[in-house]
């Protein structure tokens, strides 16, 4: 029995779905096992978003703008994002298959999404900038001092950083579970330290503007950029339009048809063979039951972790930078954001604070760095897997054997590309370029998910929140191209 969904690529196979007792080996699923077991891929997705929009791009329009106008685009974004997050995990708990397979069974077929799709996630992600910002850091911390704009070793700490994720990965037995348990203690150190800092040092009105800025709708701020704007709109929950690459970790958590696919083992796992196509489920009561169990799962793990850490990640952040804006009298500049905070904390008060921001600093844009490589990896690994049987041939069914190689090569080439510009530079036109998957993607998914067994299809008004995705980041995305190549669509 098989359930055809799309073109170019195999039918689905059909069995019924696990249980999640199966699945994460447990007698029942209560409270604590959803925080052990069930929670996970939201935290690689959480260590990613903590990072871009709300380290640098977040903080950085606040700290020049003000809250009022920019605060809206940052609770819009993340509600579509969480939205969007869920409708691509979706596809992947209904059929094990990622969603860069996926995108192989919407017509024309494979041969344009699948390579397309590699080649858009690779050019947004390559240039690297968290990890050059993270060498800023690192450098401040060895130092004492923030480094010069154009000093050359806060990028060797960058490719340093790049080789630990490559470590990282290496040493795990079960990939994704490595990357959970590195982004548990770092999104958790990273939240509690920035709440410390924040409750000692951001006075209550602080506080207050913040919040309000992000439920008052206005303007945006006259000279705010669309570029500017539309990184932080990019980068605010995620990565837009592109956010599917990392939801690929629900297959390897074991979420619904994930348990039937495969995962991605480490170097020091068991080898594991991940299929070629995907499992999915016939539409009955034993069925629609787990399927509502494995639904409920993912949104605790979305809206309950994701979406609840990414709007404190930016409230925090920004308004801990507009009172460094206050207390130094200075405003950042895309060359000192990244360690902007922790010299004003340094100087008002003392060396143990500006070490404290430091680390915080570092952590949130090594977490992000360590999602996005890892997840250009894992895209391309899972896409040659799937649509190749020559390469399946060569590497005997072991994806390890294509992972680790890979992951070489293009830490070799970011390497290269960190000593070419200023890190926020980098980080906002991968922002803007991670927009331009708001204009393809949001299409393909509801191709893709009308087609699922109907106890997983979406219900009418999801659509309508995907094209809502669509005009929100694909306008950003549009005026971004016209300032590049001439004058925006519209000015500020």
């Amino acid at each position: 029995m098989s359930h055809p969904l799309g073109v170019s690529r195999p039918d689905l196979e059909v069995t019924d779905l696990p249980t999640p007792e199966e699945v994460f080996k447990v007698s029942k699923v209560g409270g604590k096992e959803i925080v052990k077991y069930a929670i996970g891929p939201s935290l690689i997705a959480l260590g990613i978003s903590i990072g871009s929009g709300e380290w640098l791009l977040g903080p950085l329009s606040v700290g020049q703008y003000g809250f009022v106008g920019v605060g809206w685009v940052i609770v819009v974004s993340a509600l579509l994002q969480t939205f969007y997050n869920v409708e691509c995990s979706r596809y992947v708990i209904a059929t094990g298959e990622t969603p860069v397979v996926g995108w192989g069974r919407v017509p024309p077929g494979w041969a344009l999404w699948v390579p397309l799709s590699v080649l858009i996630v690779i050019f947004a992600f390559i240039a690297g900038g968290w990890a050059a910002s993270a060498g800023q850091g690192v450098y401040a911390l060895v130092h004492g001092v923030p480094p010069a704009a154009d000093a050359v070793e806060p990028r060797w700490w960058a490719v340093g950083l790049l080789v630990l994720v490559f470590l990282i990965t290496a040493s795990a037995r079960r990939i994704s579970r490595a990357l959970e348990l590195a982004n548990w203690v770092m999104v958790s150190a990273i939240l509690l330290a920035l709440l410390a800092v924040c409750l000692l040092v951001v006075p209550f009105s602080q506080w207050w503007e913040g919040i309000l800025g992000f439920v008052t709708p206005a303007a945006p701020p006259a000279g705010i950029t669309a570029t500017q704007l539309g990184g932080l709109a990019g980068f605010t929950a995620l990565a837009s339009g592109l956010n599917w690459y990392v939801m690929g970790h629900y297959r390897d958590k074991g979420y619904g048809m994930g348990h039937r696919v495969g995962y991605i083992a480490g170097l020091r796992g068991e080898r594991n063979e991940i299929r070629a196509s995907g499992v999915t489920f016939p539409d009955n009561e034993l069925n629609r039951g787990r399927w509502r169990r494995w639904y409920r799962l993912l949104m605790v793990d979305m809206w309950g972790v994701f979406f609840v850490g990414a709007m404190l990640g930016m409230l925090l952040p920004t308004i801990l930078m507009a009172q460094a804006v206050t207390m130094s009298g200075q405003q950042p500049t895309r060359a000192n954001v990244p360690t902007f905070v922790a010299s004003a904390l340094g100087d008002e008060y003392g060396t143990v604070v500006f070490y404290v921001a430091l680390v915080v600093g570092v952590l949130v844009l090594f977490s992000t760095q360590l999602g996005i490589f890892e997840g250009m990896v894992r895209v391309t690994t899972d896409a040659a897997n799937a649509t190749s049987p020559r390469l399946r041939a060569l590497i005997s069914g072991d994806p390890r054997r294509f992972y680790y190689p890979f992951m070489i090569v293009l830490l070799v080439i970011i390497s290269v590309i960190i000593f070419q510009s200023v890190p926020v530079g980098l980080v906002e036109w991968s922002a803007n370029m991670s927009n331009l998957g708001a204009l393809i993607y949001p299409f393909l998914l509801m191709y893709l998910n009308s087609r699922l067994p109907r106890p997983a299809r979406p219900r009418p008004w999801h659509y309508v929140i995907l094209v809502l995705n669509f005009l929100f980041f694909g306008f950003f995305f549009v005026n971004f191209i016209a300032d590049f190549i001439g004058d925006p669509l519209v000015t500020f």
